[in-house]
């Protein structure tokens, strides 16, 4: 049976800005993880809470459902996959599912006065999954996408999106570890070259020995993209 797409709200952790609230970032967890769990695995990595001046960070909770690559056993995930690999199809039904729900959150953050041109929307394996089909296929207004230890399958719909609609898009920043097992560093990597093909204006980072994880300097260079994404008021234009 089919859930109406303001049945479904979700959890989230949100770390305010210092100052005065001019941009949002949406960080969306890999699979099994939750809001809280990333923002807290990124202060471990860090030592210290990932905080702006002036960008709130939303921390939103994937819901449970049956995964298939758990044999069907509930996890909190974005999106059912068919199996872990870029070769396989998509599972579109419940992608475009999710991109409605996280949708609501983006509306959020317009009707609190945001304009969808400083919002960022990013996450970490699954989660910058997630992001690139949000913000390709719905919201190419926005401000920027990242994607860390991240992959779309070879037959994604976003390729084919891309394919039929031209206009600008926002700029995509990826970051890879070397040594993923997981979500091989080539998927990442064919991803990038795929979507640069198709007009994204992209930034790749490889880290060498990484496995699926984060680590600091990367998050370290996702910090200064995500400032020259999202800058400081200076001049008053920001409302």
């Amino acid at each position: 049976m089919a859930v109406a797409p303001g049945a479904v709200h979700l959890q989230r952790c949100v770390v305010s800005p210092a100052g005065r609230h001019t941009a949002s970032l949406i960080f969306l967890h890999g699979s099994g993880h939750s809001g809280q769990g990333l923002r807290e695995w990124i202060s471990n990595v860090l030592n210290q809470d990932l905080t702006f001046q002036h960008i709130k960070i939303i921390y939103p909770t994937a819901p449970s459902r049956p995964y298939t690559p758990m044999k069907g056993g509930l996890s909190n995930v974005w999106f059912d996959r068919f199996k872990i690999s870029n070769d396989s199809p998509e599972h579109l039904e419940s992608i475009d599912r999710m991109c409605q729900v996280l949708t609501e959150l983006i509306d959020d953050e317009v009707k609190n006065g945001i304009q969808k041109s400083r919002i960022l929307v990013g996450g970490f394996s699954m989660g910058g999954c997630m992001a690139i089909h949000l913000a390709y296929r719905n919201h190419r207004d926005v401000a920027g996408v990242f994607a860390l230890s991240s992959f779309l399958n070879k037959e994604s719909a976003v390729y084919k999106d891309l394919q039929h609609r031209g206009g600008t898009l926002p700029e995509l920043f990826q970051c890879h570890g070397t040594a993923d097992e997981l979500v091989l560093h080539s998927w990442g990597q064919e991803t990038n070259s795929n979507l640069k093909s198709l007009g994204v204006s992209t930034v790749f980072h490889s880290f060498p020995n990484l496995y699926h994880e984060l680590n600091r300097t990367e998050l370290q260079r996702l910090k200064s993209w995500i400032l020259t994404k999202l800058p400081g008021e200076t001049d008053g234009q920001n409302k």
